[in-house]
């Protein structure tokens, strides 16, 4: 689906304030669904955010690396994710932090270390001891999906002390990361996108 309000819009331009609404309506548009869903944490749901609709998509992909980049504290190297979810939102990120003239290098965390060559866990350039590296992420449950990444990043001897997601279903990960000690930061709620997807179907 393309709206012509998408191609329109001027993704790499705008302030951020209308770029944050005109993602909220690309959400709405092509990732949030009403139904009977079973979520990777097992959890049943009435509703699913398939974010990769808006993180592959030609604009929404600068949207979502210009939304980003701003909550990404300058001191930060390197941003990463559990692969699959967050790998275009670490590549979209890093993509538009070049144009800021911020250096941010992608990593992928894969969920099981591969069985060959190298056999490793996390895939990008190797950066020195001790890197900051902010842990992205698209939609977040429970949390424990990029706590594996906070993991992985971290036996790898990298500094991970944030995580930032495109949408947070309010069902605990909040409260799961601030137990561990990790701030947390979400552009959307599950509540912005149900009150935006009901307006634009009243």
């Amino acid at each position: 689906m393309t709206d012509v309000t998408v191609t329109d819009f001027a993704w790499t331009s705008a302030d951020l304030p209308s770029l944050r609404q005109q993602l909220l309506d690309l959400f709405c548009q092509v990732a949030y669904k009403e139904g009977d869903f079973l979520l990777s944490s097992g959890q049943r749901s009435t509703y699913y955010i398939n974010g990769k609709q808006v993180t592959l998509h030609p604009q929404g992909s600068v949207g979502v690396g210009r939304i980003l980049l701003p909550l990404i504290p300058a001191t930060t190297i390197g941003v990463a994710g559990l692969t699959l979810g967050a790998d275009p939102i670490v590549s979209a990120t890093s993509a538009v932090g070049v144009y800021e003239n911020r250096s941010l290098t992608p990593l992928i965390v894969r969920k099981e270390a591969k069985g060959h060559g190298t056999q490793a866990y996390i895939e990008g350039p190797t950066l020195p001891e001790g890197s900051p590296v902010v842990v992205l992420e698209d939609v977040v449950t429970t949390g424990q999906s990029a706590m594996k990444a906070v993991e992985r990043l971290r036996g790898a001897g990298y500094q991970v002390e944030q995580i930032i997601t495109l949408v947070d279903r309010q069902q605990g990960g909040a409260e799961f990361y601030a137990a561990q000690g990790l701030k947390f930061d979400a552009v959307f709620t599950i509540a912005d996108l149900q009150a935006h997807w009901q307006k634009l179907h009243a």
